[in-house]
């Protein structure tokens, strides 16, 4: 199996370099995938359901809590848990990793602060160049009416 570096000697989970989430406030949930793949799918409870209850987390700062809910209201409740799942391996360890895996891509996303637009101002040569084009258009749908008779 492969590295994990965003897993802890001390079973931490690794967000930001200043934001860790104990191992122990998340929950995982077992259940048979859905979709193809015969008999094995049926029998064997593979599928991994990642449960973080976001409301009650110790771990994270009212802000960043307000964020992670406004950011994926989609992925959480009304109790405020978190939902994360994965079926794409056919065993329980590969699919728990990837829902770790996708948990933390979900929190960094929803973390980054979004850097302001700095409004900026069109150039004198851009305008000049903006309504030159203008004239242009205007002077080729001129030339294409008919001429006037007199």
């Amino acid at each position: 199996m492969r590295d994990r570096p965003n897993l802890c000697f001390y079973d931490m989970i690794h967000i930001t370099p200043k934001l860790s989430i104990p191992i122990r406030e998340l929950k995982f949930v077992a259940s048979t995938s859905s979709g193809p793949g015969g008999q094995h799918v049926n029998r064997v409870a593979t599928k991994i359901v990642l449960l973080w209850d976001v409301k009650s987390s110790t771990s994270i700062s009212r802000s960043q809590q307000s964020r992670i809910l406004n950011k994926l209201a989609t992925r959480i409740n009304k109790a405020g848990i978190l939902r994360v799942s994965s079926s794409k391996h056919r065993s329980q360890k590969a699919n728990r990793s990837a829902t770790i895996d996708r948990f933390i891509l979900l929190l960094q996303d929803a973390l980054k602060r979004a850097i302001a637009r700095k409004r900026t101002n069109i150039s004198r040569t851009q305008k000049v160049k903006r309504l030159e084009q203008k004239k242009h258009r205007s002077t080729i749908k001129s030339l294409r009416k008919p001429p006037k008779h007199e």
